[in-house]
């Protein structure tokens, strides 16, 4: 007897992961995949894009994933079935406002036939230091068109100011404007670095949901590695499904990105080491 997958039980998917992959380094799905394995989660990657390396180095080789591979591969997640067992979509580096927009519509089937579906969006554009570095329509897309899919929101403190369109100075601007998403399906923010130009110190973390906000502050851990908010994204929705409240999965997060960091500065790496030798 032949060997039918179609007979079969589709794998028992945790998490749908949404972003870039690069072949050396730790950003995109190259860091969250491991990361989740590492919470006992079983994950699907989905590339955007394909490249050799982040763009800081001085050579790049790769690019955006072709739009009708892209929508071929989400295509698949149906036709495998994945949503049977899937619990969570995880979004980060999309490669182009294209790709969100067919993101967007098979969100848009998946929530419907799955409306309990974990959504977790990292707008992935930019930070202050680097400015933006996606094409300049995507945060009108990111905010157009995955923004009402989404559960959660973890955007740091630049990509937060291009969703609203406009600077936010303050946490009390901040959590106004998160408050301002928190409609449909979006049921909590977590901005990281929020408010980088107020007095106070240290890195804060502003959660905001419909019950309230509260800041979270911690000394920064100063290492430029590139990932860290792929990886604090990852490490947020892992402890969501391992059944941790919003604040409690934000500081565990936060605490893994601090040991990593700590990590790759004792070591003097190029790129984030997540794991001991």
């Amino acid at each position: 007897m032949g060997f039918d997958p179609r007979s079969l039980e589709p794998l028992p998917v945790d998490v749908v992961s949404v972003q870039s992959q690069v072949v050396y380094g730790c950003v995109g799905n190259s860091v969250a995949v491991p990361t989740l394995q590492a919470l006992g989660l079983n994950v699907v990657p989905v590339p955007t894009v394909l490249l050799s390396n982040t763009p800081h180095y001085d050579t790049l080789a790769g690019g955006a994933v072709p739009l009708e591979w892209f929508e071929g591969y989400l295509r698949a997640l149906d036709e495998r079935r994945v949503l049977r067992h899937a619990r969570a979509v995880l979004v980060g580096y999309l490669g182009s406002p294209a790709q969100a927009a067919a993101l967007a519509a098979w969100l848009e089937r998946a929530t419907r036939a799955k409306p309990e579906l974990l959504v977790v969006l990292d707008p992935v554009m930019g930070d202050f230091d680097s400015g933006l570095y996606v094409d300049p329509q995507l945060p009108a897309a990111l905010r157009d068109r995955l923004v009402p899919h989404a559960t959660g929101l973890t955007p740091n403190a630049f990509e937060f100011e291009q969703l609203i369109g406009r600077p936010l100075a303050t946490v009390a601007e901040t959590v106004a404007a998160a408050r301002g998403l928190l409609e449909g399906r979006t049921q909590w923010v977590v901005v990281t670095s929020a408010a980088p130009q107020e007095d106070g110190g240290g890195s804060r973390i502003v959660l905001v949901t419909s019950s309230g906000h509260e800041v979270v502050t911690w000394e920064r851990v100063a290492y430029g590695a590139k990932g860290t908010g792929d990886l604090f994204t990852a490490a947020v929705t892992g402890a969501l499904l391992q059944g941790a409240g919003l604040r409690d999965a934000v500081v565990a997060a936060h605490a893994r990105v601090a040991t990593v960091l700590e990590r790759t500065a004792r070591l003097n790496c190029n790129e984030l080491v997540l794991t001991d030798a």
